[in-house]
């Protein structure tokens, strides 16, 4: 009896509605999860994770990361361990090409550190597929960027980053001669809620690791955080009296804000501005600009951007593909507004449309199983938020739906913004996983170095 059915198993899954979803970021992963728990533990579909790394963290972390005040094992999530765990298969690699008409998307094969070969070239079959690649930096083609400059596109860039802000503490400290015009020096080019909240953490994280015993810097006089930021103010995308609250706490902070200084070139030991002015700076890093992944661009003729976004349909179907879905950073859906004037809006880059997209989602793979119509999402702006590290959250609540800007700060927004990772996390583990394991990092918090030293 047991043979038999172990036999006729696979024939039963291949039988399924196959669901493959490529990208295993913030809503791509609470998509992943959420179907296994509702559909593959029942057996109504066989759903497939494709991604090219073998773990999870919440992008819009990966500033703390840098900074070091974040330990990347308690948040972590085990993309094999979370497919057992949640009904969905896993599969690593990297998406390389897309055939609709076999209705196969090729996985490139993977390597390890040393150059071993782990997997080999794949296809894999698919009747419902979902894009949700996420973003990356746009350097615009400038000049020195991928010489010189660092990303903040992952958690091996974030490491990096990490790693030589401390060598670089050291190394200050242990040697005899004076300090070079650049040394200790931080460029960030990009004053986004990226670049913001990266230059708030750095000034705590910096003076935290001279604290442990490098009494041979002077963070005040030799730490230098250089926010640089092509438009006429910080977080241009959000509104101006949020922007100058923010730049305010950062000058108070001591970060020097260059605002309307674009970016000609970035050098091995600094930046030059299209002024010829020149920052020195040991580290530099790239956050300005976004863009989708450069594969998909013109992909299987699927429809995209000048950033190389899939169009989509505002039920998230690609405009040239029903079978082919598409949301969060990689997605260019249409969000209607009133006072547009008549151009088209899409849905902005951020975390919370990527978690609505991802329950919308959802509701559209049951009804596109039931064979029902398929329904238009609609974007809900809730605000924005910025944290400043331990000085403070600022952010405006309920934009979008009140028609006005509710301005917040302090405690309450910086509850706020911790609530957005929360729901982030109750999607991936449920209530009780959540609840006892920010209760163990509360208590650990405080038997350990507040930034990471190696």
């Amino acid at each position: 009896m047991c043979a038999t059915k172990a036999a006729a198993s696979p024939s039963a899954s291949s039988k399924l509605h196959k669901i493959i979803i490529v990208g295993g970021g913030a809503g791509g992963l609470e998509l992943a999860t959420t179907l296994g728990n509702k559909l593959g533990k029942k057996g109504l579909a066989d759903i497939t994770l494709i991604d090219k790394t073998r773990s999870h963290i919440w992008k819009p972390k990966l500033h703390e990361i840098a900074a070091g005040s974040m330990d990347i094992g308690i948040h972590e999530v085990d993309f094999l361990a979370q497919g057992h765990w949640h009904h969905f298969h896993y599969r690593i690699g990297e998406m390389t090409g897309l055939d609709r008409e076999k209705q196969e998307v090729t996985v490139a094969a993977f390597f390890d550190e040393e150059g071993e070969q782990v997997t080999p070239q794949r296809r894999f079959h698919y009747d419902t597929l979902i894009m949700a690649v996420g973003s990356q930096t746009n350097d615009f083609g400038t000049p020195g960027v991928q010489e010189y400059a660092m990303r903040l596109e992952s958690v091996q860039d974030a490491r990096r980053f990490n790693r030589r802000l401390v060598n670089a503490c050291i190394r200050a400290h242990a040697q005899r001669t004076p300090l070079q015009p650049d040394q200790l020096q931080v460029a960030i080019i990009g004053a986004g809620a990226t670049g913001v909240e990266l230059a708030a953490e750095l000034h705590r994280t910096t003076r935290e690791v001279v604290a442990y015993g490098l009494d041979r810097i002077n963070p005040d006089r030799d730490i230098r955080l250089n926010l640089i930021e092509a438009a006429e103010r910080v977080l241009p995308a959000l509104p101006e009296r949020l922007s100058k609250a923010t730049e305010g706490l950062l000058r108070d902070l001591g970060v020097l804000v260059h605002n309307q200084a674009k970016v000609a070139e970035v050098l091995p030991h600094g930046v030059r501005l299209a002024d010829d002015r020149v920052i020195p700076a040991e580290l530099v890093v790239w956050a300005a600009g976004v863009k989708a992944p450069d594969f998909l661009k013109d992909i299987a003729q699927l429809e995209t951007n000048r950033i190389n976004q899939l169009l989509v349909k505002p039920t998230l179907q690609t405009t040239r593909d029903d079978n082919i879905f598409a949301m969060g950073d990689c997605a260019a859906c249409p969000w209607p507004q009133a006072s547009t004037g008549g151009k088209e809006v899409f849905v902005p880059p951020r975390a919370q449309a990527a978690h609505q997209q991802a329950s919308h989602m959802f509701a559209q793979i049951k009804r596109r199983l039931a064979g029902k119509a398929l329904k238009d999402y609609r974007y809900r702006d809730f605000g924005s938020l910025v944290s400043l590290g331990e000085f403070s959250t600022v952010g405006n609540m309920m934009g979008g739906l009140i028609g006005g800007s509710l301005m917040i700060e302090g405690t309450f927004a910086r509850m706020m913004y911790l609530s957005l990772y929360k729901m982030h996390e109750l999607a991936l583990h449920g209530f009780p996983k959540v609840a006892l394991e920010t209760l163990a990092r509360m208590i650990t918090r405080r038997t350990e170095p507040h930034v990471k030293l190696h």
